[in-house]
């Protein structure tokens, strides 16, 4: 229940944020959004759903957990790749998912509170550690509180971007989302170091992987060659 309280605050401080700052400074990619028809939408959300459950499924399963797991960075390559097969599959060119990283950053920065709140059940702790800041989330044992680290990582960018925003920053305004996932995936991949989740090749479990990936999908957006007009 508690998790369930922070999902729906989560909801609607990401819906609020959105509004916000469409209003403020992203109208025009919002309404270019808009112009490309309802089947962006159902990619999106598709890609979206499937990549979060089961993702957050094969890690638990994994990790010998019993149970349907979800996972926000499963979610987010989901959605990027459902996305950008729609794109391709109808000649849209140029980035369009801008409009989307104030929802994206609120959403983890309320979320991993929910997760930080609901303890043990949620399976997102951290692994123990004797640090000064370490808590203790109903099993005794001081762990990593790794949900703060995320969510304070994700407000750090969330100001940056508002900061950006409000400048009107030409470079954010072309390149947020892939900046959103270059930050969000690279500061995931530490994370990851500091979970009780099952390595599936050296030191690395299966969202090391999937971090990586995403590293290399926004650094392949951000300096590959392309013309001006093409996925900006």
């Amino acid at each position: 229940m508690i998790h369930l309280a922070f999902d729906l605050i989560a909801a609607a401080a990401s819906f609020a944020m959105t509004a916000a700052v469409y209003f403020w400074r992203l109208r025009e990619a919002g309404d270019r959004i808009a112009h490309i028809g309802p089947g962006y939408a159902v990619a999106l959300v598709v890609g979206a759903v499937l990549g979060a459950y089961l993702l957050g499924t094969a890690n638990m399963m994994l990790s010998g957990t019993p149970g349907i797991g979800r996972s926000i960075l499963g979610a987010l390559a989901g959605a990027i790749g459902s996305i950008e097969i729609y794109k391709y599959a109808n000649g849209i060119e140029g980035s369009t998912g801008v409009v989307f990283v104030p929802a994206f950053a609120t959403s983890v920065v309320v979320g991993r509170l929910g997760c930080f709140f609901s303890g043990m059940e949620d399976y997102t702790y951290g692994t123990p550690v004797s640090l000064p800041w370490a808590v203790d989330f109903g099993d005794s044992v001081m762990r990593h509180p790794v949900q703060l680290y995320e969510s304070l990582a994700m407000a750090a960018f969330l100001a940056v971007a508002l900061f950006a925003f409000a400048r009107r920053s030409p470079l954010f305004l072309k390149n947020g989302f892939y900046l959103l996932v270059l930050w969000y995936a690279g500061q995931r991949f530490v994370w990851e170091f500091l979970k009780p989740y099952q390595e599936v090749a050296g030191p690395f479990n299966v969202f090391h992987f999937v971090c990586l990936a995403l590293v290399g999908y926004a650094l392949v957006m951000l300096t590959g060659r392309r013309r001006p007009d093409e996925r900006p």
